[in-house]
């Protein structure tokens, strides 16, 4: 079958616009830094004059945003339809998770946070606010890349193998610059979050932010979410980043103790 009478016959079991309008939304979706008109219109190839009248459409009803640089970036309207989704989808995990993360955020001074996969991002579900001088505060509904961060690199590592493989052949953005973008040193990297049972993250998304994050897993041992410290790096000294370790190791340990298979 052509390209052309592929997309005769999406065309005819499909809205064209709303196509259009998923992609460009699914495109921000994988860019939270920002994509232009034309950035949209040369990977999508759509019109710009198509672009522009989609982006003005979803911007008066606040589901993206144009910055001052002229880029754009999903909206809040977006956050408050998707906790109507979560907070059904994720609430037997939210609910077992809250007393335990609220214990963990008190007895450590930091914040902490759960995050689950969510196409090809990882999102946060629930936090708990620090209580320290410097602790930071996750939102949720923040969204993450899946390969950049302790908890994004906890999650990539325990996807099925040939989702992975696929992955690691895409293009990798660099956030700063200890960002892992090589393919196999990101490998090797998620060996090792396997073998050694926890992931950190030394600013790979945020320069000043480090992070340390623990699986959460039912009984059968599929990872279902990650659990995860962010701590301001200048903050902390080696033995304090060590027990902030073992403290998310030990929460997202009991957390997984209070799961049922599913």
């Amino acid at each position: 079958m052509s390209d052309e009478s592929s997309q005769d016959d999406k065309d005819k079991n499909g809205v064209p616009v709303l196509e259009r309008m998923m992609e460009i939304l699914s495109s921000l979706e994988l860019q939270p830094a920002g994509e232009t008109i034309r950035d949209l219109s040369e990977q999508l190839s759509v019109p710009r004059s198509t672009v522009y009248r989609i982006l003005n459409t979803l911007h008066a009803h606040n589901m993206v945003q144009r910055r001052l640089d002229g880029t754009y970036v999903l909206g809040p309207r977006l956050l408050s339809l998707a906790s109507k989704v979560r907070s059904e989808a994720a609430f037997d995990l939210v609910a077992v998770a809250q007393p335990v993360m609220k214990k963990l955020a008190e007895t450590s001074g930091e914040a902490n946070k759960l995050s689950v996969l969510d196409n090809q991002a990882v999102v946060v579900v629930a936090s708990f606010a620090g209580q320290g001088q410097y602790a930071l505060n996750p939102a949720i509904g923040q969204s993450f890349p899946l390969h950049a961060g302790a908890a994004s690199k906890m999650l990539l590592a325990h996807m099925e193998p040939e989702i992975i493989s696929k992955f690691l052949a895409t293009p990798l953005k660099k956030y700063t610059p200890r960002t892992i973008t090589d393919a196999a040193k990101l490998s090797t990297e998620l060996n090792r979050i396997r073998r050694q049972g926890w992931a950190s993250d030394r600013g790979e998304h945020g320069g000043s932010v480090w992070a340390v994050a623990a699986p959460v897993t039912t009984p059968s041992g599929r990872v279902i979410a990650a659990l995860s410290i962010p701590y301001l790096a200048a903050d902390k000294e080696n033995d304090e980043r060590d027990r902030l370790r073992d403290m998310v190791i030990d929460a997202a340990a009991e957390i997984s103790s209070r799961i049922p298979d599913i």
